[in-house]
């Protein structure tokens, strides 16, 4: 085995067994033909599931043993997953001794999970240290953040992070442009985070209000903050004024937490009253209605959505289609798109289509539509070809899911090895798992029909 190999198939999910057909196998019984394609090589997720296996089992040593041709390759995955193992059976030192060459390489990965190692073990001193000269990398400085909270360090990590605002400079040559070029680039969040642990939460609050970016991953920290510290006001206050909704998001999950249910929807309502408000809260909205029973309500709002203009976006329409099959309402969902296809001059894209693939197969009109789709336009390309075996697969007709995958799918491998799994022919589909082309490492995978 070959580092690099093994680090470009697991990051492409090519020329091997992907994790959710190795769980798949291991669900459906084949334990061992997952020991063998560990024990044979090169087949990481497989050995890493049974290392996993073996460590719950209490086998401990043969679990090392399954990871150890891995990891005498060098490479950090192979040795992470070896360390956590350790560290799960009480053998931390060893974990540390075997994890320190990875992070003294530089490798930002290692050196987080290092760093993170040594504070679990009262180690944050050593952590603290070996984090704080990257200080200007966003992901360490994370960590560091997190390790001098262990290490008792709050206040040596919030002069580092001051150092680095006060150096920092206007991103634009615009004396008028009030953004900063940070490193690292959450320096306002992180210097925040130090503050409120150190209960001065009026200047953590400042300093969240001097973001560049105010929402990652849909979440406001600014709005969090407010929640977590029962500032309900302020975070009404901050929820009118927040462009992509997160903040009221925010404030309508306290609300539901303590029981006001008119007051979570209110606040929905009232973002969506704004302009393109609608757009940004649609979503959790009729979540939070269909929690409550108000499933007609949750239609509604993504009816008004959908029926908007601009608003018969694919996944607009999806969700609403998918609202109404959960809610026995699937003929009002087929009656929506044929308003949509007539529209549209009675055509009607696959990524309409599909969805009323699936609503007619909720409805047992299974045969009826397959041969709608085998009639579309678009039934011969091989996105079809993938919603048409799905939706053989779902109705117990996986042969016949098979046999369409075979007449030729690019890049179906993976879906049509799941299906043979599903049938119990597996050392087929590991061979044609493993038969699936590698990229190479500077290829860019391009289709030339749609959806691209």
């Amino acid at each position: 085995m070959d580092a690099a190999d093994l680090d470009h198939r697991t990051r492409t999910l090519s020329g091997c067994v992907p994790p959710l057909l190795v769980a798949r196998l291991l669900e459906l019984g084949h334990e061992r033909e997952v020991e063998a394609l560990a024990a044979r090589g090169g087949e990481w997720f497989c050995a890493l599931e049974w290392a996993r296996l073996l460590s719950d089992r209490g086998e401990r040593e043969k679990a090392l043993e399954v990871l150890a041709p891995y990891v005498a390759t060098g490479w950090w995955p192979a040795a992470r997953a070896r360390a956590e193992l350790l560290e799960t059976w009480g053998r931390a030192q060893e974990a540390i001794t075997l994890c320190r060459p990875f992070a003294e390489t530089g490798d930002r990965l290692a050196l987080e999970y290092f760093a993170r190692l040594l504070a679990r073990h009262d180690r944050g001193a050593e952590a603290f240290a070996l984090l704080r000269p990257g200080i200007g990398d966003w992901f360490l400085a994370d960590c560091l953040v997190d390790v001098a909270a262990a290490a008792g360090r709050d206040e040596e990590a919030a002069a580092l992070l001051e150092a680095r605002i006060q150096a920092a400079v206007p991103a634009y040559d615009d004396p008028s442009c009030g953004r900063l070029r940070l490193e690292p680039s959450n320096a306002f969040d992180l210097l925040a985070a130090v503050r409120e642990r150190q209960g001065r939460i009026e200047e953590a609050i400042a300093l969240l209000r001097r973001r560049n970016v105010t929402s990652v991953n849909n979440r406001d920290a600014l709005a969090d903050l407010l929640a977590r510290h029962d500032r309900i006001e302020e975070l009404r206050v901050y929820a009118a004024c927040d462009h992509y909704g997160h903040a009221a998001q925010c404030l309508a999950e306290v609300l539901e937490e303590r029981g006001d249910m008119d007051g979570a929807v209110a606040a929905y309502r009232a973002f969506a009253a704004g302009s393109d408000g609608l757009w940004h809260v649609a979503v959790p909205l009729a979540r939070l209605l269909v929690r409550h029973g108000r499933a007609d309500e949750a239609i509604a709002v993504m009816r008004g959505l959908a029926d908007s203009p601009g608003g018969a976006e694919d996944w607009i329409v999806d969700t609403l289609c998918a609202l109404y099959a959960d809610h026995g309402r699937a003929h009002d969902g087929l009656a929506h798109l044929d308003a949509l296809r007539a529209r549209r001059g009675g055509k009607e894209a696959w990524e309409f289509f599909g969805t009323r693939l699936a609503l007619m197969a909720g409805l047992g009109l299974v045969d009826e539509a397959l041969t709608l789709a085998r009639a579309h336009p678009e039934g011969s390309s091989w996105y079809a070809a993938w919603s048409i075996s799905e939706l053989l697969a779902e109705a117990g007709r996986t042969e016949e899911a098979v046999a369409v995958l075979e007449r030729g799918a690019p890049a179906g491998g993976a879906r049509l090895a799941g299906h043979l799994i599903d049938l119990g022919r597996v050392q087929e589909a590991v061979q044609l798992l493993q038969q699936q082309p590698v990229p190479a490492a500077t290829e860019t995978v391009c289709f030339e029909e749609p959806p691209f």
